[in-house]
């Protein structure tokens, strides 16, 4: 297979041509999830409302955990590409979606205890309990093939093939959208409706995706069943996959307990944290473009063992992210008054979100780098790194909480601007040995055992 893809070039130009697909892709998902409320809104009480809004959540939590499907995928497939070994694009493929179905049917097997945990921790109203563990018991049956497009994702950005990416998850979210209109306004489903809509269009999009990836793969033939589950080459997926794994999850707890402390202080402060917060998200969108970017060209350049080529792809994604994050930091100075209207009526939430808006404004510079880093690593399936960067910022995230929980919601919002610096700062210092890495990966690899016993590094 050639390395060459659409976008793929380490120009300026090419760069953008990789991220720029990824940012409209992300902007449709939150669409999605205004088009879920406005659909199950037509219906008469506030329970169906809050039962779909709890419903998502929980999947947003369980799906997280998993993520790793999406960015192991990419930078093996990269990596794969920059070491010109063809079937190992495909079995990599091949073995991102084995696991991807294998772990969707446990969680179907689990459906029981993760609807009573989830109801447990939810602690709602009987009526919306209720709704939340029907729509549970709909929406896990499309696990397999949620998963399964987060590796589709996956394998496709690490080609370079970013447009494609933006096609699948077009697909997904429009048919979801369409099939909530029909389920919930003309068959009138209800709560039922917006789940089944959401798992038939994750089936319908994984369907399409593995089309696509097929007719991408036609003439090449399919891989060896022994080169999918090759003991080494399994053995490093689920190793880079567990640390992902444990990564996200560590920055999820972050998160949840961020808003929980909002709670704590005040419902008000509560309310504006979680509107601030949207500027965060609407950040992220447009910063993940650019991370991704760097894990499909660092990547590939690790697989290539070519150090010029992954200096510059670092370089460069970076600057443009930078250029990124400061135009939405001056969007959010600028229009950060008529932003916060937009997301709510509520006079005293305005008045307390406005209070705290700086904070929310700055975060996209505070934490480009950060966003960068992960990119970089997750190109170079780093997870070990990853992993002990993200627990030691975590730990040090709530180590600041603490110190300056007298500050209340300032201290908060500090400490969470220490988990990004200390995100970029230990991520940052595993730069140089990842550089050596790419540089001389032949002498390290005869002179320490260790590093000739990681399949990552080419053997003497």
């Amino acid at each position: 297979m050639s390395s060459s893809t659409d976008g793929g070039s380490l120009s300026h130009r090419g760069i953008l041509a990789l991220a720029i697909p990824i940012m409209l892709s992300n902007v449709t998902t939150p669409l999605l999830g205004v088009v879920d409320t406005a659909v199950i809104g037509r219906l008469p009480g506030a329970q169906y409302v809050g039962a779909v809004a709890l419903g998502s959540l929980v999947f947003s939590f369980v799906f997280w955990a998993f993520g790793f499907l999406r960015m192991g995928t990419t930078g093996l497939t990269a990596q794969a590409i920059g070491a010109g070994d063809d079937e190992e694009i495909r079995a990599t493929l091949a073995r991102s979606l084995l696991i991807a179905v294998v772990i969707g049917a446990g969680l179907m097997l689990l459906a029981g205890p993760i609807r009573s945990l989830s109801l447990h921790l939810l602690d709602a109203s009987d009526e919306v309990e209720s709704l939340v563990g029907r729509y549970i018991e709909l929406r896990i049956d499309a696990a397999p093939a949620t998963l399964m497009n987060y590796a589709l994702l996956g394998w496709f950005v690490g080609l370079g093939k970013t447009r494609t990416g933006l096609g699948l998850q077009l697909t997904l979210n429009l048919t979801n959208m369409a099939l909530d209109a029909v389920f919930v306004l003309v068959l009138e489903w209800g709560v039922d409706g917006v789940a089944l809509g959401t798992a038939f269009a994750e089936w319908f999009a994984a369907g399409v995706g593995v089309l696509v990836a097929s007719r991408h793969l036609r003439g090449r033939g399919l891989p060896r069943w022994s080169r999918i589950v090759e003991r080494e080459s399994l053995r490093r997926t689920l190793g880079v996959s567990f640390d992902i794994m444990v990564r996200s999850i560590a920055l999820v707890v972050v998160f949840v307990f961020f808003s929980a402390q909002g709670a704590s202080i005040s419902d008000e402060v509560l309310a504006a944290n979680a509107v601030l917060m949207h500027f965060i998200d609407t950040s992220a969108y447009f910063l993940d473009g650019l991370a991704y970017a760097a894990e499909a060209l660092v990547g590939r350049a690790f697989g290539a063992r070519d150090g010029a080529t992954f200096r510059s792809a670092a370089r460069r994604t970076t600057f443009w992210a930078a250029v990124f994050a400061a135009c939405a930091t001056v969007a959010f100075v600028l229009a950060g008054d008529e932003i916060i209207d937009a997301f709510t009526v509520d006079l005293e939430t305005r008045r307390v979100a406005r209070d705290y808006l700086y904070w929310a404004a700055f975060a996209p510079l505070a934490g480009v780098l950060a966003f960068q880093l992960d990119g970089v690593f997750i190109g170079a399936t780093q997870g070990p790194a990853m992993r002990n960067s993200m627990l030691l910022s975590t730990a040090l995230f709530f180590g600041a909480w603490w110190l300056l929980r007298p500050h209340g919601n300032n201290g908060l919002w500090a400490a969470f601007y220490v988990h990004y610096g200390a995100r970029t700062l230990t991520l940052g210092a595993h730069v140089p040995g990842l550089l050596r890495r790419v540089d001389r990966p032949l002498e390290r690899a005869a002179l320490d055992p260790a590093v000739k016993d990681d399949p990552s590094v080419d053997p003497p």
